[in-house]
């Protein structure tokens, strides 16, 4: 449910860290943890734990999770915001609504372990009774299509995308020179649209496309479908069940994940500085290798690192403090972590959940040395796109109770993407224009709140405007789509700024045009102490790490709970090979399974 520069023009975001007036109830999506930079002397202080896990969204809390059932509470989670979640973010509105800010729904109930955890805790309902779903797909000058063409398009358009997937796993070839998934499916909708011979009815089913490839780039998280690589988009599983949105909201998720987790060991507003992650000792205890003049062990092998470092490499001189009583069995010290406050700490072991928007712009400078080249590569090839809400709270409903969406069918003047450069297309003059017509609908999420999705550049640009300026414009779409002039304005326009935020930088990971799942795959590859270590020093999970389950939540909990058995597993090589499938859940063989 991506990377990224501060807006020009500062607005006002739900999502930005220390806004005074949101603190409190975005606090309350989960535990609260302890404040790191409130410590006194912080520069002062070296932390020692068994296993560090970097992040508290969905891995780190699946990690920390399954650590703890496992009888292993020597850990801490150093969280660089002031609360836990990552992604899954909730705010109030009035009337005791709350919106999510990030991630929306449960993809998939068969083989889900966030759907099997949510109905473990009481919150979604064995019987689930679907809503009424009335979809109106209307042009700019208000004409509204009739619903057998927009079902004709829509299913034609499903098939198109269906064809794509098939090539990751079959044997043929797409057509010469297409690689993307845009290209094609623009390329089927051309032969398609080849019969239609009224030009007006061609225009109309060709907007209809659009719409529908507009709404892809948000399900995908790219900013153009000629992006995404066609021969990958079939290595991402669809679980078999539908969208499942909770009742009360996805972040109700995150208090029974965090609240078994001790208190103390979630340590909020800790941002981490530098992963020494290869180290050997010396006379004056444990150092980072420099990798220029180390000889051994230079290659880019999975287990790259040096001599066995010492337990208890502590920095002499620092106060020490532990978080053991733990059933654990690890010697501790080989990695040190140091936090933008001045904080270091100490373990055997590290669980890195950074989300790949922020390891695309700091992997250089986080890890000392630096990360394998092939992991170097991987971070770069694979795409962390951009993609934002628009929430737009009413004082009175003006929709009909029986429409559910709004389809905004653009006139996309198909001049501008053949005559312009991707430089212009990418500009602030042109993107001032036309940002808001990448917006493909509005959604009644009640019947005085309606959600638009905007997604590449163009969310990139919202996140420069006020949220007066955004809730003016969408005001002007559907007066113009309703031909109502009085449509109401909005009373409160919530926009979030996923691509600016410091510790996301943009939404979710998908695969572009030259990058492949293997990419994925080496970014969840751990990093060994020493060759002949049985246990990683670092281990990655996150969303990004997940090779079939890449942009969801169900895929970064796996990762983490993963993360944790490579440290819980028994000392046996063959162990090791066994966690690296996820084979401990029913999606393997669930994948083959058809539901009508």
């Amino acid at each position: 449910m991506g990377d990224k520069t501060e807006p020009t023009t500062p607005a006002p975001s739900p999502t930005e860290e220390g806004l005074a007036d949101l603190a409190a109830a975005v606090g309350k999506a989960g535990a609260p943890g302890n404040n790191c930079s409130s410590s006194s002397n912080q520069s002062a202080v070296s932390t020692n734990a068994k296993i560090l896990i970097i992040g508290a969204g969905m891995a780190g809390l699946s990690a920390a999770n399954h650590l703890l059932q496992n009888g292993c509470d020597d850990f801490f989670i150093i969280e660089a915001r002031s609360r836990v979640g990552g992604r899954i973010v909730s705010i109030p509105l009035s009337n005791n609504q709350k919106i999510e800010l990030g991630a929306n729904w449960i993809h998939g109930v068969l083989g889900n372990p966030i759907f099997e955890f949510a109905m473990q805790h009481g919150l979604v309902s064995v019987v689930n009774v679907p809503k009424p779903h009335k979809v109106v797909a209307t042009t700019e000058d208000g004409h509204q299509v009739p619903f057998s063409i927009l079902q004709e398009i829509y299913e034609a358009y499903v098939c198109f995308l269906r064809r794509c997937d098939e090539y990751f796993l079959c044997q043929y070839s797409p057509p010469p020179d297409i690689h993307s998934v845009g290209e094609h499916i623009n390329y089927e909708i051309e032969i398609y649209l080849s019969s239609v011979q009224d030009p007006k009815e061609k225009r109309l089913k060709q907007s209809i496309f659009n719409c529908l490839l507009k709404r892809e780039t948000c399900i995908t998280g790219c900013n153009n479908m000629n992006e995404v690589d066609l021969l990958e988009l079939g290595s991402y599983t669809e679980l078999q069940g539908g969208n499942i949105v909770l009742p009360s909201g996805y972040s109700s998720i995150l208090r029974p994940l965090s609240g078994q987790i001790p208190q103390k060991s979630i340590l909020t507003k800790c941002p981490v500085k530098k992963i020494h992650w290869k180290r050997k000792k010396t006379f004056t205890g444990l150092e980072t290798v420099d990798e220029h003049s180390e000889n051994e062990d230079s290659d880019d092998s999975e287990k790259t690192v040096t001599e066995v470092p010492t337990a208890g490499g502590a920095l002499r001189g620092a106060s020490v403090e532990s978080n053991s009583s733990s059933n654990c069995d690890y010697p501790s010290g080989n990695v040190r972590v140091d936090c933008e406050d001045g904080r270091v700490f100490h373990a055997a072991h590290v669980i890195c959940t950074i989300p790949l928007g922020v390891l695309k712009h700091t992997h250089k400078t986080l890890f000392d040395p630096e990360l394998p080249q092939f992991k170097q590569e991987s971070i770069e090839n694979l795409m962390f796109g951009t993609v934002d809400k628009i929430y737009l709270e009413y004082e009175r409903p003006f929709l009909s109770a029986d429409i559910s969406e709004v389809m905004l069918l653009w006139n996309d003047d198909k001049r501008d993407m053949h005559t312009c450069t991707e430089e212009e297309l990418a500009s602030e003059a042109y993107l001032s224009k036309n940002w808001y017509k990448k917006i493909y609908s509005f959604a009644k999420v009640t019947d005085t709140l309606l959600l638009g999705w905007v997604s590449g550049r163009e969310a990139e640009y919202m996140e420069t405007l006020s949220h007066e300026a955004v809730a003016e414009k969408c005001t002007e779409i559907l007066r113009s789509f309703l031909q109502d002039p009085y449509v109401p304005k909005p009373k409160r326009c919530v926009c979030t700024s996923w691509k600016s935020q410091e510790f996301t930088g943009g939404a979710y990971t998908s695969i572009p045009v030259g990058a492949t799942q293997e990419d994925i795959e080496n970014l969840a590859q751990p990093l060994y102490a020493t060759p002949q270590a049985m246990k990683p020093a670092i281990l990655f999970a996150g969303e990004h790490t997940h090779s079939s389950f890449y942009s969801t939540v169900h895929g970064a909990y796996l990762s983490g709970r993963t993360a944790a058995q490579y440290l819980l597993a028994n000392d046996e090589p063959d162990e090791m090979i066994i966690m690296e499938s996820d084979g401990s859940d029913l999606s393997a063989w669930i994948q083959g399974i058809a539901l009508d």
